[in-house]
């Protein structure tokens, strides 16, 4: 596992790149099982259009953009692109209207999609930030209430927190209810879904480091290694073993604007 700026990057070597408050993966698509992604995700095939299936029927495009918690399934021979989107940025506004089929509920069809796939099928190494910046756009905050905001930052800042939403609210003077909805809202996500994906990136971090995955998950605030695991399995499709027997190489990107936590 590897720390460093996110560039100088094989593009044939699988790539998890991490944030905080996102994440990126380059690499083969893995034979994923059905799941639901706990924040928006952009998926782009590198090689060859991808296949996603949900409920509301089967799509085959290159480019996709995947709402939080729509369970689905995804195939694709090739090599994939997954960019998942920070709920504290208009990342996910932007990308959506940047999709020329927006059908409900997987837009597809983005609009640098061609740029993408050249960028990521010329030799040479691949730029967290360029792709960022191909995808999504300058970066900026999303409007959101900025109360809920500051629990989204305390939340990245310290994924291990046990406070629940009940303890959350009263501090704020909602009704549980009313904050949850609240949240919902502003996140695209739920507070336990968004308390989920940051204690994931947590771990991403820690192992990046030099930790080994159980001690991570449990610093991270997962109950036991079983409770991490499926959790994993459950958001993504697969296990955090089985992403790494890939020799995934882990890529922490220290570059979150400041902007996004005002």
């Amino acid at each position: 596992m590897t720390v460093d700026s996110g560039t100088d990057l094989h593009l044939s070597e699988p790539t998890l790149w991490v944030w905080q408050g996102q994440a990126a993966y380059l690499g083969a698509s893995l034979r994923l099982d059905t799941h639901s992604t706990p924040v928006q995700c952009f998926v782009l095939g590198v090689d060859e259009s991808i296949t996603v299936r949900t409920a509301a029927g089967e799509r085959r495009r290159r480019s996709v953009l995947i709402p939080a918690r729509t369970s689905h399934k995804l195939e694709c021979e090739g090599r994939v692109l997954f960019h998942y989107l920070d709920p504290r940025s208009a990342a996910g506004a932007r990308v959506r209207a940047a999709m020329g089929e927006p059908a409900a509920p997987v837009a597809a069809r983005h609009r640098n999609e061609a740029e993408l796939t050249a960028y990521l099928n010329q030799p040479g190494s691949a730029d967290p930030r360029e792709l960022r910046r191909l995808i999504v756009g300058p970066e900026t905050p999303a409007t959101i209430d900025r109360r809920i905001r500051a629990v989204m930052n305390a939340i990245v800042d310290d994924p291990a927190g046990r406070a629940g939403a009940a303890e959350l609210a009263r501090d704020l003077g909602l009704s549980t209810s009313r904050f949850l909805h609240l949240f919902s809202a502003d996140a695209g996500t739920s507070f336990r879904r968004y308390r989920l994906w940051a204690r994931l990136l947590s771990v991403a971090g820690a192992v990046a480091a030099g930790t080994d995955l159980t001690r991570a998950a449990a610093d991270a605030g997962f109950a036991s290694a079983s409770h991490f695991s499926d959790t994993f399995r459950t958001l993504f499709g697969l296990t955090a073993s089985e992403l790494l027997a890939q020799n995934t190489r882990i890529v922490v990107v220290a570059d979150t604007p400041d902007s996004l936590r005002r």
